[in-house]
């Protein structure tokens, strides 16, 4: 038996993923046509013997109320709950407050996974490297650009074995291309490693007593957890070569949309729009809910999400884009490289156009300056007729009259 644990943080987390943030929690945004924790539940559902899917954070009980009532549709045989955490206790506190539950049945070993990552999730094969070696986690590692490596949890492992040697989370110089992918396959007797770091961190804590700062008592994954077990040589990788994204800023759901996507079209093209006869242009993996309404001569794709209700006019050229629920784009506009927020309009002839995101890039503004990115326009924002709006973040209940470029629009 096997289960799951997904991370999903909490309210004051995320801040980074306004405006889009404002309206629903990060973990509930709709990349690829399903919410972002949908992805891994559909992943950890193909494990055999998987029962329980454990959702642990601190945001209200029903946050995740209707997702969890869908799933219980979806997946009549997996038991999905959420558990609330009184406080952010850390991605290694949670696990830890709630390991009774997670105990529950004896599953001989069970997944993490952050929700903030897009992912093949190949963890069928994680769980077949895990059973021919004696250590306590196997993690998911994959390669980034050399320059970009320092952003994430780095680590060196020994070839021959995958057994990793040493584990820093965002180094202040480079040591391995190698990262972490947040996600993770532990034993269940890994609960005595977390209970050591527990005590660790306690002890630091009554030591440094006389300063006048607060400890922190979250208990983190990464930090207080992984580096102890490679220094004792219980922790393995497991290097995937697919796709993996980091979810931290709104653009960044825009590759995430466009990986999901690309997979949908190799394993379940069914779900991806198809070119009518009478029907507009489609270009790539394309996602549109049925309830849309998209006029003949419009072009879409490759790479785009049209939610619920959205209508899109005359031809209107949508390319590499997430367009959320009611949106209305009028004719002969373009949306390039852009989240279009819910209930917003876009007048016509008009053009909201951002930057491709380079590499694994989660910088916002850079020098005080709006970084070329992905353009984001919060709910209910009106672009007038023939606007350019390029490389900008628009905050909700916004009506543009002008033209603006690499700004933050409060």
């Amino acid at each position: 038996m096997h289960k799951a644990v997904i991370l999903v943080g909490g309210p004051s987390r995320g801040t980074r993923f306004r405006p889009l943030s404002l309206n629903v929690p990060k973990p509930l945004f709709p990349v690829a046509g399903a919410p972002i924790i949908a992805h891994h539940l559909a992943a950890v559902a193909k494990i055999e013997g998987l029962k329980e899917v454990l959702i642990i954070g601190f945001f209200e009980d029903n946050v995740f109320a209707n997702f969890i009532n869908q799933a219980a549709i979806d997946y009549p045989n997996i038991n999905v709950r959420y558990l609330r955490e009184y406080q952010a206790l850390g991605t290694a506190g949670g696990i830890y407050h709630f390991r009774d539950e997670i105990l529950r049945g004896d599953p001989k070993s069970f997944f993490v996974i952050h929700a903030d990552i897009a992912c093949a999730f190949p963890l069928q094969g994680m769980l077949d490297a895990h059973s021919k070696h004696r250590g306590l986690c196997t993690l998911l590692g994959t390669k980034v650009p050399r320059e970009q490596a320092n952003k994430f949890g780095c680590l060196i492992a020994r070839p021959e074995t995958n057994e990793v040697l040493h584990y820093v989370e965002k180094p202040d110089s480079f040591i391995s291309d190698l990262i972490s992918c947040g996600v993770y396959l532990f034993d269940s007797a890994v609960f005595s490693e977390i209970k050591n770091a527990l005590d660790n961190k306690k002890n630091a804590h009554e030591e440094n007593d006389y300063l006048w700062s607060a400890p922190d008592d979250r208990l983190r994954l990464e930090q207080d957890l992984l580096r102890p077990l490679s220094e004792g040589r219980k922790l393995y990788v497991f290097e995937t070569q697919n796709f993996w994204r980091q979810i931290k800023t709104a653009g960044s759901a825009v590759p995430a949309n466009a990986a999901y996507l690309e997979q949908c079209a190799a394993e379940a093209p069914e779900r991806l729009a198809k070119k009518q006869p009478n029907g507009p242009e489609i270009v790539g993996a394309v996602y549109i809910h049925p309830s849309a309404s998209i006029d003949p001569t419009a072009k879409i794709g490759p790479n785009v999400s049209i939610g619920p209700r959205a209508v899109i006019g005359k031809g209107v050229r949508i390319k590499d884009a997430i367009v959320l629920d009611n949106v209305v784009v009028n004719s002969g506009s373009c949306v390039l490289h852009a989240v279009v927020g819910w209930d917003s309009r876009i007048g016509a002839w008009a053009r909201v156009e951002g930057s491709p995101v380079q590499g694994h890039s989660t910088t916002v503004t850079k020098n005080g300056i709006k970084s070329q990115s992905i353009t984001i326009l919060g709910k209910e924002v009106s672009v007038k007729d023939e606007i350019i709006i390029r490389n900008c973040i628009v905050l909700p209940h916004k009506e543009l009259k002008a033209s603006f470029h690499n700004e933050i629009l409060m």
